[in-house]
């Protein structure tokens, strides 16, 4: 899939942290792509997210192609243990965007968790016993 992305002056930037659990989660779920890049719909929302190797951007849907809000700058390296949270600059390109960050983490984060069960559904387990062969 290739969509065409544009970008709006940047209204405003400041600094976030990105809690472990999404950041780590959207790692992986990037990693298993064979493409360079992940698209995620957030339905609760009407916003798709587009994860690539150097940042997240958020489109919503009633502006098609014009990118809303972009995550960047991760600064995963600084973390000391894997359960810290991220610092990255939140970049704002409309009016009115800046308010839809508290909703769009959870969000966000919920939307990863629905795309990792439905690629490693979850169920119940049993374990095998092998025969084993005495020489």
């Amino acid at each position: 899939m290739e969509i065409t992305c544009y970008r709006d002056s940047e209204l405003l930037r400041e600094p976030r942290l990105l809690a472990a659990p999404t950041y780590n989660l959207a790692k992986t779920l990037l990693s298993r792509n064979r493409d360079q890049c992940l698209f995620l719909p957030i339905r609760s929302m009407q916003y798709l997210a587009i994860l690539d190797p150097i940042e997240i951007v958020f489109i919503d849907a009633a502006r098609k192609n014009l990118i809303d809000i972009a995550w960047q700058n991760f600064h995963a390296h600084d973390r000391t243990a894997l359960d810290e949270p991220v610092a990255y600059d939140a970049v704002y390109y409309f009016n009115g965007s800046q308010s839809q960050m508290p909703r769009l983490q959870v969000e966000f984060f919920k939307a990863l968790q629905m795309l990792a069960k439905k690629q490693h559904p979850s169920g119940p387990g049993q374990v095998i016993k092998l025969a084993v062969q005495h020489a």
